[in-house]
């Protein structure tokens, strides 16, 4: 049985349409990743598989349970983290633990063997008010309190945005041990780093789902050659290679621009041309497309 699967889900508020005909399953005991810029229909997608929300049409199971008919029962079988904190600010660490176990009529101790590897690192603040806490410290708290039911399925909602590098680290080293207990988890995340660590991903972009594959999959649908350009000037690069009719397609890349060519570009010519249009430090070697890449061209192809 799979853990999630939707059938041409789709919702509208008003003339949006956050979610448009999407479709895909989720493995029990996979980490799947949903990959897509604001406005893609991330949250809204959570909402409706939390029963949060019901879709306008479409349907989608957890755990072998309608998400509209069966609400009740996915409920107390799932744990979700929104994307913006949700505990209770006034309360103190051990009492949001405290209160989100009564509210699944558990005690904290029941579970605790699931939540300690993790309770552990904020146990020594329990006392402390949770909106005091730092970025990490807050999801490492809301997270437990997800897990503190030992819920089948985990919801996450881009569980890392705004925290620091070695607290995003540790937190999907976190997910990587719940996943090898067990545990199917579905998360969406908006950096590519993590989007490596899932079993299986999702692009997705205005309400759809471009591709699903395992991130190794995603990337071997790359089918051109890739540059990479950097100089002095790269406003005017930018503009240079997006003009040359030996590029394919140019768009920024971090502190490069990576180039889509076709396979009779030539990168010496290509070089004495920029060259010659006074461009000055001109770098430009061959690179390995990488999810990023993928995502770009099917955006821009959609």
């Amino acid at each position: 049985m799979a853990a999630i699967e939707t059938y041409g889900l789709s919702k509208t508020f008003g003339r949006t349409k956050a979610l448009d005909g999407v479709t895909f399953n989720v493995s029990e005991g996979e980490m799947f990743g949903i990959i897509g810029p604001d406005g893609a229909g991330k949250t809204t997608l959570f909402r409706l598989l939390t029963t949060l929300l019901a879709p306008d049409s479409g349907s989608a199971r957890v755990l072998g349970y309608d998400t509209v008919a069966d609400y009740r029962m996915i409920r107390s079988h799932v744990g979700y983290m929104p994307g913006r904190f949700s505990l209770y600010p006034d309360l103190s660490v051990s009492e949001n633990l405290e209160f989100f176990a009564a509210l699944f009529g558990v005690k904290v101790r029941e579970n605790y063997d699931l939540i300690a590897p993790i309770y552990r690192q904020i146990e020594p603040f329990g006392k402390r008010r949770a909106g005091k806490l730092s970025g990490g410290m807050k999801q490492k708290l809301a997270l437990c309190c997800a897990l503190v039911h030992r819920p089948s399925v985990l919801f996450l909602d881009e569980p890392t945005t705004g925290v620091d590098a070695v607290s995003r680290s540790e937190f999907w080293d976190m997910l990587a041990s719940l996943k090898a207990a067990g545990m199917s988890i579905l998360v969406s995340t908006p950096y590519m780093d993590e989007a490596r660590r899932c079993d299986s991903i999702a692009l997705c972009d205005k309400g759809r789902i471009l591709c699903t594959d395992s991130p190794r999959g995603i990337v071997s649908r790359f089918d051109g050659r890739l540059y990479a350009l950097s100089g002095s000037d790269m406003y005017g690069l930018l503009k240079a290679a997006r003009d040359s009719r030996d590029v394919v397609e140019c768009y920024p890349f971090g502190s490069a621009h990576h180039l889509t060519v076709d396979n009779g570009f030539d990168a010496g010519r290509f070089t004495e041309w920029l060259a010659g249009r006074g461009f000055r430090d001109i770098e430009l070697h061959p690179v390995e497309a990488g999810i990023e890449d993928v995502f770009i061209k099917l955006m821009h192809h959609e």
